[in-house]
């Protein structure tokens, strides 16, 4: 996750009706966008990672090895080795909700929910984007 979000800080992203998925590599056919993020915190550990969901999702990479088969429930292990990408969108008391990228029909309508703690290495390597703020100067004439 940081290397695309080091990318969009330099070059931006654009909008998804302006650069529709197309399911299938090819080359870009856009390199630079109109929405740039000031730069991203990396916050590893599981209290980190819990309290950075209080100012919204978090990307995190996990280890996705025996997720190909989830159905449902709280998933509660699986190894450490990181190979995938996922967002945390929640968190209770016994569980973080994941979205996931492998679409709806995988899971729970495209989620997946771990046990709290570091349940797929989760806690390891969490990181969020950082709005770039721009300070607008207003002149007032009287």
């Amino acid at each position: 996750m940081d290397f695309a979000f080091a990318y969009i800080k330099d070059h931006g992203i654009t909008t998804q009706s302006e650069y529709p998925y197309a399911g299938r590599d090819q080359s870009c056919k856009k390199d630079i966008g109109n929405y740039k993020i000031g730069g991203f915190v990396d916050s590893p550990g599981c209290s980190n990672l819990y309290r950075a969901l209080n100012r919204g999702p978090v990307s995190v990479a996990v280890d996705a090895s025996s997720w190909a088969l989830y159905r449902g429930g709280v998933l509660s292990f699986c190894g450490s080795h990181v190979n995938h990408g996922g967002l945390v969108v929640g968190v209770a008391e016994r569980y973080w909700k994941i979205k996931n990228s492998w679409g709806v029909n995988w899971g729970e309508e495209g989620y997946i929910r771990i046990a709290r703690g570091n349940t797929c290495a989760v806690c390891d390597y969490p990181s969020y984007p950082v709005l770039e703020w721009r300070w607008v100067i207003f002149a007032s004439c009287y």
